[in-house]
């Protein structure tokens, strides 16, 4: 008796997987040894997507250039130097918004612009 209600559980929990995984989207899909059309969970990752943190990543970057461009490198490093007198979280604020590679050509290319 007790091995049935382990299985009878398992089986559950199993039907119970599935359902939530076709809860998020599931495609039709053509099984060509029957012929039968068949439901399956669609393999798409759930959570924040690589494609999102990339995006995030960029549009952080383009920022510090944008501001290194309007206040200019001198007031850029001073604001720096300010937050690295602070608390722990300034101090690791000050360490994101150190001057790269990347941001201080992104503020080269949009200084032009900004007149």
């Amino acid at each position: 008796m007790e091995n049935t209600l382990q299985d009878f559980r398992k089986r559950q929990e199993a039907v119970h997987r599935k359902h939530s995984r076709m809860a998020k989207g599931y495609v039709n899909k053509l099984d060509k040894t029957t012929g039968v059309i068949v439901q399956q969970p669609d393999s798409k990752t759930g959570g924040i997507g690589l494609r999102v943190l990339v995006f995030l990543g960029l549009f952080f970057m383009a920022f510090k250039g944008f501001v290194l461009a309007w206040l200019g490198e001198e007031a850029f490093l001073g604001h720096v130097a300010e937050l690295q007198t602070g608390s722990t979280v300034e101090q690791a604020g000050a360490w994101l918004m150190q001057i790269d590679p990347v941001t201080a050509r992104i503020a080269e290319v949009i200084t032009p612009f900004l007149g």
